[in-house]
């Protein structure tokens, strides 16, 4: 294409994809001129007026505005700050084309009744203020009452999701349900009556003491630690290693350090003993496995909605289960340096 050569319209629609109304129109919108026009009235382009409509054509199909490719044209503004403020619109766009997908999507998989479509859409919209007002409001109504320390009830309030900003559809089906579940009159009655249940026994002093802000910085010690034992066998660290004794012995103390503040005893060799051969066939370990099966049936749906929404891994069982193996492994193993 030589650079001073001058173009009919008709080679210009051909070289820019463009139809020859709509270079025409262009021309007439005062977005790109005719470098010139013949004395019959024909529009002549040269190279550069058609490199500018290829990029108004390209800004175009990206929904740019008319207003904002002349400003663009005439370097009152630049094409970064063009995109930039572009991009946010798009991005809003497709915020709200999700949420109307995840509804539909839910509307098809559920077989929803027609008055819940707006209900659907409204949760989908919500801001996350809206969001957490939901979930504070369903621990606020299952907690009044109950018998235990002010920070226990705080951390039940913690257990809610966070949407993220560009949330896949699944993230928002979830979402969806989970503000239908804790809305839901049958299923707050439930965990409710699981918390009170869980303290009705338990002597007013000591209930406030296993839920005082002590008892959950040694949950929170004890779970990180796990964390960090969890992943090194994950990642393949062999329990002979005397790294992974190492471990091994902190979970020990963690554990043995939380039991005596919750049982009022301190045997670490006894922890020690039952993390090296647990038995799966005792009165304690019964009693374990009837607490979290019972806190399971009740709160599992809404912790793995959570786990959805936040983009986490699902709590699995087996996995627990070969985390206790591999730390009786590694507190057997005859580890050599």
């Amino acid at each position: 294409m030589d650079d001073n050569e001058l173009y009919p319209i008709g080679d210009v629609a051909r070289r820019t994809g463009l139809s020859v109304s709509a270079i025409r129109f262009y021309a007439d919108a005062e977005v790109i001129a005719p470098t010139d026009v013949t004395d019959a009235g024909y529009r002549l382009y040269d190279i550069q007026a058609i490199a500018r409509l290829e990029l108004v054509r390209t800004l175009r199909e990206l929904g740019a505005g008319l207003e904002d490719i002349r400003r663009l044209l005439a370097d009152e503004t630049t094409l970064r700050d063009l995109a930039t403020a572009h991009l946010a619109l798009v991005e809003r766009q497709t915020r709200r084309l999700q949420a109307r997908r995840a509804v539909l999507r839910t509307i098809v998989k559920q077989h929803t009744a027609t008055e819940q479509v707006s209900l659907m859409h409204k949760l989908v919209s919500m801001s996350d203020d809206d969001r957490n007002r939901l979930i504070d409001d369903f621990w606020d109504e299952v907690t009044t009452g109950l018998n235990v320390h002010p920070t226990f009830a705080e951390q039940l309030h913690q257990m809610r999701p966070n949407l993220p900003e560009a949330p896949a559809t699944e993230q928002l089906e979830a979402w969806i349900e989970l503000a239908d579940l804790v809305q839901d009159g049958d299923f707050r009655k439930a965990v409710r009556q699981f918390f009170h249940d869980s303290f009705a026994a338990t002597p007013a002093a000591r209930a406030l003491e296993v839920t005082s802000p002590e008892m959950m910085e040694h949950i929170e010690r004890q779970r990180l630690v796990e964390v960090e034992v969890s992943n090194a066998r994950q990642s393949g660290m062999s329990p002979d290693s005397p790294e992974a004794r190492e471990l091994a012995d902190r979970l020990v103390a963690v554990t043995a350090e939380f039991v005596a503040y919750a049982a009022g005893e301190y045997d670490v060799d006894e922890v020690r003993r039952h993390m090296a051969a647990p038995d799966r066939t005792s009165e304690a370990h019964r009693h374990a496995e009837e607490a979290v099966s019972r806190f399971g049936s009740v709160l599992d749906r809404y912790l793995s909605l959570i786990a959805t929404i936040d983009g986490t891994p699902q709590p699995d069982p087996e996995e627990a289960m070969a985390t206790e193996e591999w730390v009786a492994a590694a507190l057997t193993a005859d580890h050599k340096l």
